[in-house]
């Protein structure tokens, strides 16, 4: 395995794990902010 190869598997684990992060954060603001709209 060269290094392209592993820095390019490296770049995608990071890119994947920080897109989910994202939408994870996303989603909690967003179910946090209906709850909250719920309330009345």
């Amino acid at each position: 395995m060269d290094s392209k190869l592993a820095s390019d598997i490296l770049l995608g684990v990071i890119g994947l794990i920080a897109a989910l992060g994202l939408v994870g954060t996303v989603f909690a603001f967003w179910s946090m902010g209906r709850a909250a709209y719920r309330k009345d």
